[in-house]
């Protein structure tokens, strides 16, 4: 059997020409001070690479260090690109390809703002139950709910949610760690 009479999702009929496009998770320990979290995004923006989601924060205070979580998409030449371009970054500390290391948990955070009544009330107060996502905000024509979970999760929530009634959402961003005794190295 040659390649063009291979069987539909066979792995033969891969194009090389197209590289596959991967999603990764990168946590940047970062100094916290003015201007380089545009610095970062600059360094995005500058060079076409898309920001799928960033959540930053100061994570130690005594050493005014912050860690920003930004998940990216591309090739893998791309993502190994961004990487050493985020290294080179004089604030930037350390750099951890989250996806690489395996064993990471990521979760995200969002409020769903769901009005309703009747039959569709109950349906989105059922759904919440089975999401694990708690009202956190309750009037007699609408609810919002809080949700926390991975971003397949809080993304199946939200569009089941649309014929529900969905108004409106707040999404955290993704955060993540990894597991385990160690910590990012500096």
């Amino acid at each position: 059997m040659n390649v063009l009479q291979a069987a539909p999702g066979s792995a033969y009929f891969l194009d090389p020409s197209k590289p596959e496009i991967e999603t990764h998770t990168l946590a940047v320990i970062v100094d916290n001070e003015p201007g380089v979290l545009a610095r970062v995004i600059g360094l995005f923006s500058g060079r076409g690479y898309n920001i799928d989601s960033l959540t930053v924060s100061e994570t130690q205070h005594e050493k005014h260090v912050s860690r920003i979580t930004i998940v990216t998409s591309g090739t893998a030449a791309v993502i190994v690109q961004i990487k050493h371009q985020l290294e080179r970054m004089v604030p930037v500390h350390s750099v951890a390809d989250l996806t690489v290391q395996g064993q990471a948990i990521t979760r995200e955070l969002a409020m769903v703002k769901v009005a309703g009544t009747g039959e569709k009330r109950v349906e989105a107060l059922r759904l919440a139950d089975a999401f694990r996502a708690r009202v956190i905000d309750a009037g007699t024509t609408s609810f919002i709910f809080e949700i926390t979970g991975k971003s397949d999760k809080v993304e199946q929530f939200i569009s089941l949610m649309v014929p529900l009634g969905l108004v409106e959402v707040a999404r955290t961003g993704v955060a993540g760690i990894t597991r385990g005794p160690e910590g990012m190295k500096e």
